[in-house]
């Protein structure tokens, strides 16, 4: 990656990438990821594919993620699925944050 990051010093003056920068501040974050726990969020085989879900009442945490994406409220989403809880919603968006932080993005670079 040497002459990458040559390049790109040579172009902008700066000597690293923002993908390093990025790619440093994932694994400080993915140190304390392993830290926080989900207790709401379960993934069981036998349930669902073990398609990660809330408390294993069957309710996927993609579901919950959509609708807050969706922009419904808090009670909308309750409303919808009475099972669930207000810190519910919490822990479903922090485990999709944690999953979402933990992918690799792949670095394209226009010719």
């Amino acid at each position: 990656m040497g002459w990458l990051t040559d390049r790109y010093q040579e172009l902008t003056g700066q000597g690293t990438l923002p993908f390093q920068v990025a790619l440093q501040n994932t694994r400080r974050r993915s140190s304390l990821a392993a830290t926080l726990t989900t207790s709401s969020v379960m993934r069981t085989p036998k349930q669902m594919g073990g398609v990660p879900c809330i408390r294993g009442l069957r309710i996927p945490v993609a579901a919950v993620v959509s609708m807050v994406a969706a922009r419904m409220t808090d009670e909308e989403i309750l409303a919808a699925y009475p099972d669930l809880e207000p810190d519910d919603i919490r822990e479903a968006l922090t485990f999709a944050a944690e999953a979402v932080r933990e992918r690799a993005i792949p670095l394209v670079i226009p010719k």
